[in-house]
C-alpha cells in the first residue's frame, strides 16, 4: 500500500493543512486526506484526482450513487461513506449560514440557497422559493420531480402549498441535468402561465431559476418574464 506517510513531511497534506491551512490545499490534497490511503503504486492523492477526473470535480461525485461510487478501485464501503458524508456536511454548512429565514433581495441570493445541491440531482426537479412580505423564505417546497414543461406540471401543485402557508410570493427553481442552464420554450411558457395563475390568488411569481452546473440563469434578469 503506497501510503502519504512515505512523502517528505512537507509534501504531505495532512501536515501542510495543519501549518498553513486548509484553504491552501488542492482538492485532491483536501479529498486524499479523506481517504487516508491509496493503492499499490497510486498515492492518496493520485486516487483521489482520478476520483475527480472520471466524476467531473466535487459536483460529480456529490451526484454519483453510493453504489458507483463504491465499486471503484481503491475506494470500497468506508471511503465511499466519507466522501458522501464530507459532502453532505459542506451542503448543511450552507445552509446553516443561510439562517433561519434568509431573505430574498436578488437572483444571486436565491440561486445561493439551491445550486449547491440542484446542480447535483440526476433528474428535473421543480422548486418553489415560498416567500412572505418581506421576501424571507417560508418554506422550500419541490413541487415535481421529472420533467419539467408546462404540459405535464399541474399549476395547481405549484400553488397548493403557498397558499397553506400564507405565501404572498414565490421564486420557481429547476434544474437541468445536461448542465446548460439556458432555458427552453417550455420554462418560458411554464413560468408565464405560473405568473397568470398567480395573479388570481395574490402571489406573485418573482423569478424563474434555472440552475445548471455551477451556473444558473434568471428569467427576469433575462427580461424572459
Amino acid at each position: 500500500m503506497y501510503t502519504i506517510r512515505e512523502w517528505d513531511e512537507s509534501e504531505r497534506p495532512r501536515e501542510r493543512l495543519e501549518q498553513l491551512g486548509a484553504q491552501s490545499l488542492s482538492t485532491a490534497e483536501l479529498l486524499a486526506i479523506l481517504l487516508r490511503v491509496g493503492l499499490p503504486g497510486e498515492s492518496a492523492v493520485a486516487l483521489a484526482r482520478r476520483l475527480l477526473r472520471q466524476f467531473d470535480g466535487l459536483a460529480g461525485l456529490q451526484r454519483v450513487s453510493f453504489e458507483e461510487l463504491k465499486a471503484q478501485r481503491g475506494i470500497g464501503t468506508a471511503k465511499a461513506a466519507q466522501i458522501k458524508a464530507a459532502l453532505e456536511l459542506g451542503r448543511r454548512l450552507q445552509l446553516s449560514q443561510q439562517g433561519e429565514k434568509p431573505r430574498i433581495n436578488s437572483p444571486d441570493d436565491a440561486a445561493a440557497l439551491l445550486l449547491y445541491e440542484m446542480r447535483a440531482l440526476e433528474q428535473e426537479h421543480l422548486r418553489a422559493l415560498l416567500l412572505d412580505t418581506r421576501n424571507q423564505v417560508l418554506k422550500i417546497h419541490e413541487v415535481v420531480r421529472g420533467s419539467v414543461n408546462s404540459a405535464q406540471v399541474r399549476i395547481a401543485e405549484i400553488f397548493r402549498e403557498a397558499v397553506r402557508v400564507n405565501a404572498t410570493a414565490i421564486i420557481l427553481a429547476h434544474n437541468h441535468p445536461s448542465g446548460d442552464p439556458a432555458p427552453s420554450p417550455d420554462d418560458i411558457a411554464l413560468t408565464r402561465q405560473a405568473q397568470e395563475a398567480g395573479k388570481l390568488l395574490d402571489i406573485s411569481v418573482l423569478d424563474h431559476i434555472i440552475i445548471g452546473d455551477n451556473q444558473y440563469v434568471s428569467l427576469k434578469a433575462r427580461g424572459l418574464i
